[in-house]
């Protein structure tokens, strides 16, 4: 069974076009749409989304613990009600380029080998094909500014690691990824301790653990309207704040790095934070 599995926050118009692009392709036998608690009325106006076909079904949760909360009620209601499936797991802001190329990925996620596998996907007019997990020496240096430009480009692979049409990576995009649901409850589903950010850092560890493989499909791009979806509920501030939250979540508990070390990437993120706010502010003096 293949399932599309759409996060849908606040975002009921983004999720919809979605919905309508794809609803009727024949290798998707359910569309599953997680409202994580919206806050505005996106989920009554999708249960009342009419369509000629009865595989879509709309779900909501409870509260609004995250990303990797909401991913976590859909593959558990997924395994109470079909036992396993291939999953993709997407945000409303994804255009899929093709119901062929689609079809393609389920079918590459029959390979046991293959954990978690990942179209290509332009963002920002830039190709995103994954990146190497992050040492907490780079996760340091890229709090800072001026130079997380140049430690962020570090984390790339060169193109000439994407010589195939698929390769192996340590991480893929959270945007749209494809899973087996049965992987997920193998490696005791997705971290919830994170709300936001750097949950495909830890989903890598885990999968990769388990001695599973993750694959970029570099023959297949989808469009990834980034961040429309967060952007639209969630300050710049913010948004830096729940990153760097998740960055030292993920450095403490999945690198295990030293206190020290630690010490040291609080204090790089909280200047750089202060930085950004007088930086925001005289934007916004300037604005008006």
């Amino acid at each position: 069974m293949n399932i599309y599995m759409i996060i849908n926050y606040n975002d009921y118009d983004t999720t919809k076009e979605l919905v309508d692009s794809i609803h009727k392709y024949k290798c998707i036998d359910k569309l599953l749409v997680i409202d994580n608690c919206s806050s505005n009325n996106s989920f009554e106006k999708l249960k009342n989304l009419k369509y000629t076909i009865k595989n879509i079904i709309i779900l909501k949760t409870d509260n609004n613990n995250g990303y990797s909360s909401a991913i976590n009620f859909g593959i558990k209601y997924i395994l109470d009600k079909y036992k396993d499936a291939k999953v993709a797991i997407s945000n409303p802001d994804i255009i899929v380029s093709s119901e062929d190329d689609l079809k393609i990925l389920f079918e590459r996620l029959d390979n046991k080998n293959v954990g978690v596998l990942a179209p290509s996907t332009v963002e920002d007019n830039k190709l995103n094909r994954g990146w190497k997990l992050p040492t907490i020496y780079q996760d340091i240096l890229e709090n800072i500014i001026l130079l997380n430009r140049f430690f962020k480009k570090r984390k790339l692979y060169k193109d000439s690691h994407y010589n195939k049409d698929i390769n192996k990576v340590d991480v893929v995009a959270g945007s749209i990824f494809f899973v087996k649901a049965s992987t997920i409850n193998k490696i005791g589903f997705l971290d919830e301790n994170v709300f936001l950010y750097y949950e495909e850092n830890i989903l890598s560890k885990k999968i990769l653990k388990e001695g599973l493989d993750i694959v970029i499909c570099n023959d297949i791009v989808f469009i990834h309207n980034h961040s429309v979806s967060i952007n639209k509920s969630v300050s710049r501030l913010n948004k830096y704040k729940i990153l760097k939250e998740s960055q030292y979540y993920y450095e403490k508990v999945y690198n295990n790095s030293n206190g020290f070390l630690l010490f040291i990437l609080n204090l790089t993120s909280k200047i750089t934070y202060y930085l950004l706010y007088i930086y925001y502010n005289i934007c916004d003096i300037f604005k008006r």
